[in-house]
């Protein structure tokens, strides 16, 4: 049996997200939380697979406990458990301290065939976390994969479709693999009543850094992440040109000589 691991993240909607121009701040409060669109395409992907191939998916996610609505929308579309990993010490994590804590709790739980990502966050938007993962779980990587031809399960290869600018690639893969899925294939699915209902009543398995084994501490949350951002400022806007026509070149001309020599350029 397929052993699949689906990484979602919970995230803000960047479309009613607002910044204090005084303090730089991102401005929250009334700011919905939503599951990472990317990563709603690469459950899709998951569930296809268990669908066509069979196996077991599970979720994981790391963020504060509220994150774990966006865990049961996803098992709610075909997802069997899920791991939501809180505690304060991941506080203030960069791209890099989390993939390491993403790692240690799910190698805690299971060892995983697939692994399936978003390729990005709305919030972030590095592209980092899937590579960083892969590195982590000692997996190959295919980046940008757009479709999951054939899978044999007997031997542990895959034929996957990745998407290029200049075309498309296609690829044969041994498991353990991480994909970054593209949304190309794999719409988002929608939750039927029974989906909702099982998902409402599914345990959560919640972990806190005093739940793994072995968890360097150095390397989760603000100690463990070397990017760090001193500060965040809207961009300030140039002040407007100006278009000149004085309804001749020459006069134009002359105009314009006049503005940069009042300014001291000339």
């Amino acid at each position: 049996m397929l052993k699949i691991l689906a990484c979602v993240k919970q995230v803000p909607d960047v479309d009613q997200m607002r910044m204090d121009p005084e303090t730089g701040n991102l401005i929250r409060e009334g700011v919905p939380a939503i599951l990472n669109p990317l990563d709603a395409n690469a459950v899709s992907a998951a569930v296809k697979v268990k669908e066509t191939y069979g196996g077991e998916i599970t979720l994981i996610t790391m963020g504060p406990p509220a994150a774990e609505a966006v865990l049961r929308e996803c098992l709610a579309v075909g997802c069997d458990r899920a791991i939501l990993v809180t505690d304060r010490a991941f506080g203030n994590a960069d791209t890099l301290a989390t993939s390491y804590s993403i790692v240690s709790a799910a190698n805690l739980i299971d060892k995983f065939d697939l692994i399936f990502c978003g390729k990005e966050t709305l919030d972030g938007a590095t592209g980092q976390m899937g590579a960083q993962l892969a590195e982590g779980f000692d997996a190959a990587q295919i980046t940008s994969a757009s479709h999951i031809m054939k899978i044999d399960t007997e031997n542990g290869t895959l034929v996957v479709e990745r998407e290029l600018e200049t075309g498309i690639e296609t690829l044969e893969v041994t498991t353990p693999c991480l994909f970054t899925m593209e949304k190309t294939h794999y719409p988002v699915r929608i939750p039927n009543l029974k989906g909702k209902m099982a998902a409402k009543k599914a345990k959560i398995i919640t972990l806190t850094a005093n739940d793994i084994p072995g968890l360097d501490r150095a390397r989760i949350g603000d100690p463990g992440s070397p990017t760090k951002v001193p500060r965040m400022f809207p961009p300030i806007m140039p002040e407007p040109g100006v278009i000149l026509d004085e309804g001749s070149v020459d006069k134009t001309v002359g105009k314009l000589f006049g503005l940069l020599a009042a300014d001291g350029c000339i």
